[in-house]
């Protein structure tokens, strides 16, 4: 049984209705804690305003340009297809719409009370918003991130991510400029809607933190695609021609015409808005709110989750975080969230599904580590004439035969990771892998069925 504090209007104040805020509000209230959730604009935040569910949406309507070229290999045949980017865009909104709404009256329905508006922290145990100031026994921080735009002359003529879902008109060419997966999604989004995409990054290659190997393998099946891949390039100057299209100059002195540029350079904590600062709330370089194991801050009745702490900026891992949080706080569960194995996946143009360490980080960890990998070409890929293929990895620790990654590249990669991420969390071993028995024909089978080793790798 929760006991009320009766010094303060509420037991807990969330500010920010995205995913972790929502949950821990949720889970909070159905406790019979006092909630009130702070939010300045639609429920759902990011991932189901301008993320993961319209970005995904977007992935499938990719896809299913190529899957009318595809299917005349298994014997249909008609006309080619048109494609309307306004039904596209209305579709998506009505879908967002319903989830606002969902997400709303599962606040309402848990006892939670939602207050519209813009939250500022002032003071240790208050929030204001508007013209109204509330008090909280504690303060719980999920205000997430937000796109960021480097400056350099022209800079203000490049879209952001969150602009592709409200415009009016598919560009002919695009320009994405990034190596991150957001970067690397939206150019295989364009490309399978018919756009000529270039994407640009400054690096060596893009996907820094993914196994290396997927990496290069992703890069070479992108580039048989057509998409135009630049690497060790970034813009320095952007400006508007006579015609309405942009003249992109980059670096290294290459030039490039397009009709769009999307940056999508990286992401920063929302946290400046807040009021942090005159309460004392400590930050990070970056602007992340630093929190201890317990996702407090070193102000005790302020606590945050999710990406504003940017830790791991996932939308499973803010609900984690939340729910974490709620137990200690209600449940006096005091069990620290454990970040490892958390699995992950990148929905370009091909996919991208990972869980645990990759070759890189693996050789740094183990004395010696075996990798298998299989690369294969799919049944159905027989018959749809295309450059698809797939790249499946595993990493074993050598000593303990334990399987400490797992790494694919190929259609539906993110839903065959979740299966394997569960037995990684369980501990199993390559043996284990090999004594299951694999569905047929399935391309998942492959991960069971890879006995002969690629390489090993000592440490030196």
């Amino acid at each position: 049984m929760i006991t009320a504090n009766h010094q303060y209007q509420y037991d807990l104040f969330v500010i920010g209705a995205g995913s972790g805020g929502v949950r821990a509000a949720r889970m909070a209230a159905a406790l019979g804690v006092r909630v009130a959730v702070a939010e300045q604009d639609r429920a759902g935040g990011t991932c189901v305003n301008l993320g993961c569910v319209p970005k995904k949406l977007y992935v499938h309507a990719a896809e299913y340009g190529s899957a009318f070229t595809q299917a005349a290999g298994f014997g249909f045949h008609s006309q080619q297809p048109s494609f309307d980017w306004q039904t596209l865009q209305q579709n998506k909104d009505d879908v967002i719409a319903r989830s606002n709404r969902a997400l709303e009256g599962m606040l309402s329905k848990a006892g939670a009370t939602l207050i519209k508006g813009k939250a500022t922290i002032t003071g240790t145990h208050e929030v204001t918003v508007g013209n109204t100031s509330y008090s909280a026994e504690r303060i719980l921080i999920a205000t997430g991130v937000h796109p960021f735009v480097p400056a350099f002359p022209g800079s203000d003529l490049m879209i952001i991510s969150d602009d592709v879902f409200a415009l009016q008109q598919l560009p002919d060419r695009a320009l994405i400029i990034g190596g991150g997966y957001i970067a690397t999604e939206f150019a295989g989004i364009f490309h399978g809607l018919g756009v000529q995409v270039t994407q640009a990054y400054r690096g060596e290659l893009f996907l820094r933190g993914f196994d290396q190997e997927i990496r290069s393998y992703v890069a070479d099946h992108m580039r048989k695609k057509k998409i135009d891949l630049r690497f060790h390039c970034q813009p320095n100057h952007i400006e508007k021609t006579a015609d309405g299209s942009l003249q992109v100059t980059f670096t290294d002195g290459s030039s490039l015409a397009t009709d769009l540029v999307l940056a999508a350079t990286g992401r920063r904590p929302n946290t400046a808005p807040l009021g942090l600062e005159a309460i004392g709330v400590e930050l990070g370089e970056r602007g992340a709110i630093k929190v201890n194991d317990g996702f407090q801050t070193n102000v005790p009745s302020i606590y945050a989750i999710g990406d504003v702490i940017d830790r791991l900026q996932l939308t499973p891992v803010a609900l984690a975080e939340a729910m974490n949080l709620v137990d200690r706080l209600y449940r006096d569960k005091k069990s620290c969230l454990n970040y490892d194995l958390i699995p992950s996946a990148v929905f370009s143009s091909p996919n991208i599904g990972t869980v645990g360490l990759t070759e890189e980080q693996a050789r740094g960890q183990y004395p010696q580590i075996d990798i298998f990998t299989t690369e294969f070409r799919s049944l159905k890929q027989a018959l749809a004439n295309t450059t698809e293929r797939y790249l499946m990895k595993l990493i074993v620790d050598a000593d303990s035969d334990r399987v400490v990654g797992a790494h694919m590249v190929g259609e539906s990669a993110g839903e065959i990771i979740q299966g394997i991420a569960v037995a990684l969390k369980a501990g199993a071993t390559k043996a284990i892998f090999d004594q299951t028995i694999g569905i047929h024909p399935t391309s998942a089978e492959e991960f069971v069925t890879m006995r002969s080793k690629t390489r090993s790798v000592t440490r030196e």
